[in-house]
């Protein structure tokens, strides 16, 4: 039996779908435990390329079992599109592989509202970058304990009447402001629909996922985003809002953690991040355009073009102490092909003072100089290699220095978009 985690220990984005696609050979059980249908998971399969926002990345296993824990937050609506999309391309998506929490939040029309009304109303500076995909209000709600669960569209009309409820209070505070406010009974019927949809899906997660533990089966925890985007260790207010982090496994799905066996992070050979926030190691150059466009580095969810930047390793060696990552993954590896040197950032300086430990506080950490030092590139493909040691020497050498950096091994090396891209590693 192997339980593991897998997280990303950066701005997100860092290729996870791809390595649960891997890793998912011998899986009996892909469970996404928070976040909501703002993350993007791509997964390329021969010449067929999948995004998934909600659906487990082990769906593309016949053997795994795929569930939704109540950590997420689920746009009812988004969700039944997303699976009837998959269906039309001949993956199988039924309640004997899907599973959804009874205990999830649903995001709601007006949640998405409300999330536009929010970033609308910031100044410039203070923008979040925001999918305004309603996730933030949606945990508000939850955590102000007026939220809508799944469990509810079991009863359509105790559904009904709790979204009437919900959304002639936020109509209030909507027709205040300048956007406009929610046609209930048009929102009503497709929510309705909806909801007869996924019914067959919604049961309690909870004991599913422990009954697999007590049983020995191999479970795969999937984590959004990544840890420096984490309701609590993040670059808050830069952040999304829930805990993209180890531990937010176990509150998303009702595993205890004695249950936890590994943890493995997935990491970028370099740093990106989408939206708005402090990104140490950006380069707002060529260099920075030439790694977007040889990385394709345009978010999932929201096409936007990601911010992108050299390895921070100041950043990434607390995101591997937070989450206790037992093994790293590292990917796009291939896009440093061309590069004559690589510069990675092995300390901050903060008003004068140099240190290798990442600032708590915001203000800190935007106004961070990076420190680098550089290495050699090694112009010369890997798109190619299948193991450590068919890599070109001076990768070796990078990767070797990014693990001495982080205070982790590395096990897994992706070399490229497809499932053969991807190797393992005793590092």
């Amino acid at each position: 039996m192997a339980i593991s985690v897998l997280v990303g220990t950066q701005w997100g984005d860092e290729g996870k779908g791809k390595i649960i696609d891997v890793l998912t050979r011998d899986v009996d059980m892909v469970v996404r435990f928070q976040g909501g249908n703002n993350a993007g998971h791509t997964v390329e399969i021969g010449t067929e390329k999948f995004v998934l926002h909600l659906v487990p990345s082990g769906i593309f296993r016949n053997n795994a079992l795929c569930v939704i824990g109540n950590g997420v937050v689920v746009d009812p609506l988004e969700l039944t599109k997303e699976i009837k999309e998959l269906r039309e391309r001949d993956v199988e998506v039924s309640p004997k592989r899907l599973e959804l929490s009874t205990r999830c939040h649903l995001i709601m029309p007006y949640h998405r509202i409300m999330d536009a009304m929010h970033e609308q109303a910031r100044s410039e500076g203070k923008k979040i970058g925001t999918t305004k995909r309603g996730i933030g209000p949606a945990y508000a709600d939850k955590a102000s304990r007026i939220g809508i669960r799944a469990l509810e569209m079991l009863d359509p009309k105790r559904f009904e009447s709790r979204f009437r409820e919900q959304a002639e209070y936020y109509n209030t505070i909507i027709s205040a402001s300048a956007m406009e406010a929610l046609d209930i009974d048009a929102e009503w019927a497709k929510l309705a629909e909806t909801a007869e949809f996924l019914a067959p899906f919604v049961t309690d997660t909870v004991l599913t996922v422990n009954k697999a533990a007590r049983e020995n089966r191999n479970i795969l925890f999937e984590g959004a985003q990544g840890m420096w985007l984490d309701v609590d260790y993040g670059t808050y207010p830069f952040v999304t809002s829930s805990n993209t982090t180890t531990s937010g496994a176990c509150t998303g799905s009702g595993l205890s953690p004695k249950y936890i066996d590994d943890v493995v992070g997935v990491m970028k050979a370099y740093t990106t991040r989408v939206g708005a926030g402090p990104f140490p190691t950006e380069l707002l150059d060529d260099t920075g355009e030439f790694l977007r466009a040889e990385g394709h580095e345009f978010g999932a969810t929201t096409g936007r073009p990601r911010r992108c930047g050299w390895f921070d390793a100041v950043a990434s060696r607390y995101s591997c102490m937070v989450n206790g990552i037992d093994m790293l993954a590292i990917t796009k590896l291939d896009v440093l092909d061309k590069f004559e040197e690589l510069k990675i950032c092995t300390a901050y300086e903060v008003n004068g003072e140099r240190g290798t430990d990442m600032p708590s506080d915001n203000d800190e950490i935007t106004i961070a100089k990076p420190i680098y030092e550089t290495m050699p590139g090694w112009r010369s493909p890997t798109c190619d290699a299948r193991s450590f040691d068919e890599l070109p020497e001076n990768a070796r050498l990078y990767l070797n220095r990014l693990s001495e950096l982080v205070n982790a091994k590395i096990g897994i090396i992706s070399v490229g978009p497809n499932r053969d891209q991807t190797f393992t590693h005793n590092g």
